[in-house]
C-alpha cells in the first residue's frame, strides 16, 4: 500500500500544473488590464471638457444675432460646429430676406456675425494702429519735420514772432528802468533849485529829460526878452513843455507797435497753418481711402501744433504790450511833473522882472 501511495503524488502534481499556470499568468495581466479599463473613463471626461470649448464660439454669435428671431437662431444650431463663417453669413442673409428685414437691419447683423465669428480682427486692426503711432515721432520737433512746407513756414514765422516779442520785451525794460531812476534823481534837484538858471546849471547831460526841459524854457524866455507881456511867456514856454512831454512818451513807445501786431496778428496765422494741415489730412485720407487713426492723427497733431504756437506767441505779446502802456503813462506822468516844476520856475523868474517889463506899454490918446 505504501508504494502505491507514493506513485499517485506526482500524477496529481501534474494534473494540477495547468491550474497554477494559467493563474500566475493572469496575476502577470491584471495591470494591464487595469490600464485599459481606466481609458474608458477618462474618454467621457476629455469629451466633456471638449464640449464646452465647441459651445463656447456660439454664445457670441448668438449674441449678435436679433432678439427673438428663433428660426434664425435655430437654422444656424443646425448647421452644426463644422458650418464655416460663409455659411453662416449665408444662412443668416437668406433667413433675414426671407423674413423681409430691411438692407440696413441685414448688414448689421452680418457685420455683427462677423465680429462675432473673428473677434481677433479687432484686435489686429488695434494693433496696427498702435504699430502706425508708433512709426510716427509724435514729438513737437517730429511734427515740425513731418508737417508740410506751408505749416513748417508758419511755424517758423510764429517762432521768429516769439523771439522778437522777449527781445523787444528785454531791451524795453531796460530803457524804462533807467530813465525812470534817472528822472527820480532829477525831480529833486529842480524842486531845491531857486531859478531856472540855477537848475540848468546843476544838470547836464543831454540824456537827461529834465536837462532838456530847463534848456527848451531858456531858450523860450531868452527869444522873449524885448516882450514886455509876461503870460505870453508862460503860455508859450507852457506849449512847448507839453510837446516835449508828449515827444518823450513817443519815444519811449517806440517798438511797442510791434507788440501789439503780433498779439492781434499770430493767433490767425497759427489758424492758417491749422486749417492747411488739417486740409491736408483729408486729403491723405481720401488718398488712403480710409479713416485708420494712424492716417488721421499725425496731420491732425501738425495742425494743432501751429496753433499751440500762435498762442504762444500772441499771449505773450498781449501781456507785456499791456504791462509797457501802463508804465510809460506812468513815465509820462513823471516827465508831466518834471515840466510842471520847470514851469513854475519860469513863472518865478518872471515875477522877479523889473516892474517896467510887466507892465504893458500903454499909448496915451493925443
Amino acid at each position: 500500500m505504501k508504494p502505491i501511495a507514493r506513485t499517485a503524488q506526482p500524477s496529481s502534481l501534474f494534473r494540477r500544473a495547468p491550474a497554477l499556470a494559467a493563474l500566475l499568468f493572469g496575476l502577470t495581466l491584471l495591470p494591464a488590464t487595469q490600464v485599459f479599463a481606466d481609458e474608458p473613463a477618462k474618454a467621457p471626461a476629455a469629451a466633456t471638457e471638449a464640449a464646452p470649448a465647441a459651445a463656447a464660439p456660439q454664445a457670441p454669435l448668438q449674441a449678435a444675432l436679433p432678439a427673438g428671431n428663433d428660426e434664425l437662431s435655430s437654422k444656424l444650431q443646425a448647421l452644426g460646429p463644422q458650418a464655416t463663417p460663409e455659411q453662416i453669413r449665408e444662412t443668416t442673409r437668406q433667413t433675414l430676406t426671407a423674413q423681409g428685414a430691411p438692407a440696413e437691419k441685414i448688414e448689421e447683423t452680418l457685420a455683427a456675425v462677423d465680429q462675432a465669428l473673428n473677434p481677433g480682427d479687432d484686435l489686429d486692426a488695434a494693433a496696427e494702429d498702435d504699430g502706425m503711432l508708433a512709426g510716427h515721432d509724435l514729438s513737437p520737433w517730429g511734427m515740425y519735420q513731418n508737417a508740410d512746407i506751408v505749416v513748417k513756414s508758419v511755424m517758423i514765422g510764429l517762432l521768429l514772432a516769439s523771439v522778437l516779442t522777449w527781445t523787444v520785451w528785454l531791451a524795453k525794460s531796460f530803457e524804462l528802468i533807467r530813465a525812470k531812476r534817472r528822472l527820480r534823481r532829477e525831480l529833486p534837484v529842480l524842486k531845491a533849485a531857486r531859478t531856472l538858471k540855477e537848475a540848468g546849471s546843476s544838470m547836464n547831460g543831454e540824456a537827461c529829460i529834465s536837462h532838456r526841459l530847463v534848456q527848451d524854457a531858456l531858450e523860450e524866455v531868452k527869444l522873449s526878452g524885448s516882450v514886455r507881456e509876461t503870460d505870453g511867456i508862460k503860455e508859450r514856454v507852457s506849449f512847448r513843455l507839453e510837446r516835449m512831454v508828449a515827444a518823450t512818451g513817443r519815444q519811449m513807445s517806440l517798438g511797442t507797435g510791434i507788440l501789439a501786431t503780433i498779439g492781434s496778428t499770430a493767433p490767425f496765422v497759427g489758424l492758417f497753418g491749422t486749417v492747411w494741415g488739417i486740409m491736408n489730412s483729408f486729403i491723405g485720407i481720401a488718398k488712403s481711402q480710409t479713416t485708420n487713426l494712424a492716417v488721421v492723427a499725425p496731420g491732425i497733431a501738425e495742425a494743432l501744433l501751429a496753433t499751440a504756437l500762435g498762442l504762444v506767441a500772441a499771449i505773450p505779446a498781449v501781456i507785456i504790450y499791456n504791462a509797457f502802456a501802463r508804465s510809460i503813462a506812468a513815465y509820462k506822468a513823471q516827465v508831466a511833473d518834471a515840466s510842471a516844476q520847470v514851469l513854475l520856475l519860469v513863472s518865478r523868474d518872471l515875477d522877479h522882472l523889473p516892474a517896467e517889463r510887466q507892465a504893458p506899454h500903454m499909448v496915451k490918446a493925443g
